[in-house]
């Protein structure tokens, strides 16, 4: 019985070897539900600063999703949408599209690589940028949606007082989006460019 490879490069692998570790690999994958959840929890001791920390805005950003009616992959999306914070201070929004890319409808996965740039229409303009860089997607179909994500849901979750469910509320919507066979095309649909 096998417990390791043999090669130590990849070009000299077998396909009982590949097919080895593509067992452990789809074992291990099995867990990524628990893992996201387990790095939203550790955004409660992210940056600070705020009146509410990073793990309660992204809960947050998921329950104004969840009352405004959002589908699930929306909720999910909103939860997640931050992740990226520490470990991509400056390209967070790509971290956690590409993420949540493989289970998620195409509109989703570019709302969530374009919000951070979207977010700039609020602060930018303090800081000598321009706050309409967004508008270079005006025509994009999703275009709408993540102004809306940002609008009603992003830059307005910062707020101590909105009643805001716990991380365990939103567990099994984790788990079920990110149990899903990846890239699935009746799930994806169009894939959109992210450029």
């Amino acid at each position: 019985m096998m417990n390791t490879v043999q090669f130590t490069q990849m070009k000299d692998g077998t396909r009982e070897e590949y097919e080895f570790l593509d067992h452990l690999e789809q074992e291990f994958n099995q867990a990524l539900p628990e893992r996201i959840l387990k790095a939203l929890s550790e955004l409660e001791h992210s940056l600070s600063g705020y009146q509410v920390s990073r793990l309660q805005h992204s809960l947050q950003t998921a329950a104004r999703a969840e009352a405004d009616g959002a589908d699930e992959d929306m909720i999910v999306g909103a939860l997640i949408h931050d992740i990226g914070d520490e470990l991509a201070p400056y390209n967070h929004s790509q971290l956690a599209a590409s993420v949540i890319r493989p289970y998620v409808r195409s509109e989703v996965t570019w709302v969530l690589h374009h919000h951070g740039l979207f977010q700039n229409f609020y602060y930018a303009h303090h800081f000598g940028g321009d706050r309409h860089e967004r508008d270079r997607y005006k025509d994009h179909p999703a275009y709408p949606l993540c102004v809306d994500f940002c609008e009603k849901w992003d830059q307005a979750s910062f707020d101590p007082a909105y009643p805001t469910p716990a991380l365990d509320h939103f567990a099994p919507m984790v788990r079920r989006v990110f149990s899903r066979k990846p890239f699935d095309p009746s799930v994806i649909g169009q894939e959109y460019s992210l450029a």
